[in-house]
């Protein structure tokens, strides 16, 4: 057991990103935030969609900068996630039912269209619904709050208000941004027209910041109105700005596709007297052809297809690392995920305090990382389930793991059990179709016969380390310009993929009978 001292000065120097940016954090305030008000992260949300990936992401990386800084500190903090359900819809979302009943209703805030699903009272309240059911999930500790609540409320008009008496300079930081033509109808103010219920795009004249009213114009007529509220909200990265200031958010990370967005808005927060929030932007994922995911294209990958194939750790790992490097997302990135979150968390306990928190686990559970071992890799329960067939079930691959375990109990081994699951998934909808054992050929034919009668001769029971001794010794000495030839024919021969498992360790666990009929079946294709 760690104390809190040795750990706080570790995390003082480690290396580990969310350490360096809860330091951002400790700067910022030295003291303490005034007043002993809590330290304050927010992760943003588009209710236009439901919650992705992407989604995930976000709130579980903010998640481990607020974690870290909870080791750092004795500070109190919180986590916001806010969406932005006062927006007007732009367009209609491809993946929900009732298409064209929403067509009717663009341009309208998203918390006054109906709900295409006809379960709530919002097209909104559906999709904010969904992101705390998907929060709730994963134990997220988090505070939700509703644009359309906020500015309704009346919690953001003295915000507002500072919008109004500074309007002129936040159009100085707004208008070099923007095309020509944009600039002659930008307004940072989006009234809501009494008469259609639209967020209107149209200038906007400042007629007394002191009660919030301006004028514009609507459907030819000249409007006068107070912003105060919900009657307007404001364009987007003026509403960020507004947002961190009326809030007082002091930590929000972002994509790197909003870098500008991040400069402009904490260019008005400082207009608005504050300081624009810590944070750092992540870099994007991209799909396995090295382009950038869009969810128009559908060329990503769902959070529920990453649960199918791989536990919530795996995901989660995968997601820690490197936050600024561009990374593929696809299937194929699973299975190592998997094996390497379970890698890491085998070393945790007998790990020093400074590669503690620099190990992945240790940000991924909170530093409350479970002690827990592994018997199998996933990897060579792929393989398993690849040779068994898309047939296969969870007790007949609990068969085979008696071959190599002792105690074979999936009550005894609820991880392993969990994988078993995951493994019939992954080798049902994307293995087995696609698995092609080819003939053996050449010296192959001669590699084969004689690892046959190697393993007749050996007991039932041989262990993995000897089996994988007499597998070398055949690479070696039958005829292979490579070693890595043997091993590659075995692959394609037996199991019908280009890369495979450590040999010893699949025959053990297959067992030598089976592995025999294998091979059987390879001489005999050839």
């Amino acid at each position: 057991m760690t104390d809190k001292t040795t750990l706080r000065d570790a995390a003082m120097t480690s290396k580990a990103w969310p350490y360096e940016e809860a330091r951002k954090l400790l700067k910022r305030y030295p003291e303490g935030k005034p007043g002993g008000e809590a330290v304050l992260f927010e992760t943003g949300y588009g209710p236009s969609g439901l919650p992705h990936i992407g989604t995930f992401n976000e709130v579980l990386r903010t998640t481990m900068v607020r974690r870290a800084f909870a080791e750092l500190s004795d500070q109190p903090t919180r986590l916001i996630a806010f969406s932005d359900d006062m927006d007007g819809l732009r367009k209609v979302p491809d993946n929900v039912p009732n298409g064209e009943m929403l067509r009717e209703y663009l341009g309208r805030p998203l918390t006054r269209i109906p709900d295409p699903f006809g379960k709530y009272e919002s097209f909104a309240h559906h999709n904010n619904a969904s992101l705390r059911e998907f929060l709730d999930r994963f134990g997220f500790d988090y505070e939700f709050l509703s644009s359309t609540e906020e500015y309704a409320s009346g919690r953001f008009d003295d915000t507002l208000r500072l919008v109004l008496e500074r309007y002129a300079a936040i159009m100085d930081v707004m208008l070099p941004t923007l095309r020509a033509e944009r600039r002659e109808t930008y307004s940072p103010v989006l009234p809501v027209s009494p008469k259609s219920g639209i967020v209107l795009q149209v200038p906007v004249e400042v007629v007394d910041p002191a009660t919030g009213m301006v004028a514009f114009v609507d459907q030819g007529e000249r409007i006068e109105q107070s912003i105060f509220g919900g009657r307007a909200k404001l364009q987007w990265k003026v509403d960020w700005a507004m947002r961190w200031v009326a809030l007082g958010v002091d930590y929000e990370m972002a994509g790197k596709d909003l870098i500008d967005s991040v400069i402009q808005s904490s260019k008005i927060a400082r207009v608005l007297g504050a300081k624009p929030p810590e944070g750092f932007n992540y870099e994007m994922f991209l799909d396995e052809k090295g382009e950038k995911i869009s969810k128009s294209k559908g060329n990503g990958l769902t959070l529920e297809q990453w649960l199918t194939y791989g536990p919530d750790e795996s995901l989660a790992f995968y997601i820690y690392r490197e936050p600024k490097r561009a990374k593929q997302l696809h299937l194929g990135v699973i299975p190592r995920a998997v094996d390497d979150y379970w890698q890491f968390l085998g070393q945790y306990p007998g790990q020093p305090i400074e590669q503690k928190l620099g190990n992945p686990v240790h940000h991924i559970h909170g530093g409350k990382v479970p002690e827990a071992t592994l018997p199998v890799t996933f990897g060579l329960l792929l393989n398993l389930v690849g040779v068994m067939g898309a047939e296969a079930t969870r007790e007949q691959v609990w068969g085979y793991l008696g071959n190599y375990i002792a105690d074979a109990d999936p009550h005894r081994h609820p991880e392993l059990d969990r994988l078993v699951t995951h493994a019939l998934a992954v080798n049902r909808d994307l293995i087995a179709p696609t698995l092609v054992r080819r003939a053996p050929e050449g010296v192959e034919i001669e590699a084969l016969k004689r690892l046959d009668a190697d393993l007749a001769a050996m007991p039932a029971d041989a262990s993995a380390e000897d089996i994988q001794n007499q597998v070398y010794e055949i690479g070696k000495t039958g005829g292979f310009e490579q070693l890595r030839d043997w091993f590659k024919a075995l692959y394609e021969t037996l199991l019908g993929s280009s890369q495979g498992p450590r040999m010893g360790s699949f025959i053990a666990l297959y067992g030598i009978d089976n592995t025999r009929r294998l091979i059987a079946e390879a001489l005999a294709r050839g």
